[in-house]
């Protein structure tokens, strides 16, 4: 992976993520500017499958204040996922099970400088899965804390 752009710390907090894939977006010009720029927001965006085609949904890309508006894009539209059949199966398969979703985890640019999403088939955490997870996230913070002061 290359530069990260945005990353979805939710869905690290929400979910056990199962298997990860790289996954190519279809965008528009402005939509590449304003991703350069740094106005992309993964927080509340999922992954929806219409006719074997994934497509990420409510993830937000701001507008800039340059863009003219005959090109400028929509901020919270559909934007189509690039995969291969198998993926695409393999997580349609997966979501058709109970308690699984696919979820996004990070946009970012790759080598070559195109922009890439990285998703993940993932099983909701319970409630009492989220708080073992802060215990030991707090528990991890208070030791590098004692060892920092010794």
């Amino acid at each position: 992976m290359g530069e990260t752009i945005a990353k979805n710390k939710k869905a690290y907090f929400d979910y056990f993520l199962e298997e990860k894939f790289e996954a190519g977006i279809v965008l528009k010009g402005s939509e590449i500017k304003a991703i350069r720029a740094g106005r992309v927001n993964l927080k509340d965006s999922f992954i929806r499958f219409v006719q074997s085609e994934a497509f990420l949904f409510n993830a937000h890309i701001g507008r800039l204040e340059t863009t003219h508006h005959f090109y400028s894009h929509e901020e919270r539209g559909s934007r189509k996922l690039l995969l291969r059949k198998k993926q695409i199966a393999r997580m349609i398969k997966a979501v058709e099970k109970e308690g699984y979703t696919v979820v996004p985890l990070e946009l970012y640019f790759n080598d070559r400088n195109l922009v890439k999403i990285q998703i993940a088939i993932a099983k909701g955490k319970q409630l009492h899965d989220k708080r073992n997870d802060l215990k030991e996230k707090d528990m991890k913070r208070d030791i590098e804390r004692s060892l920092k002061d010794y």
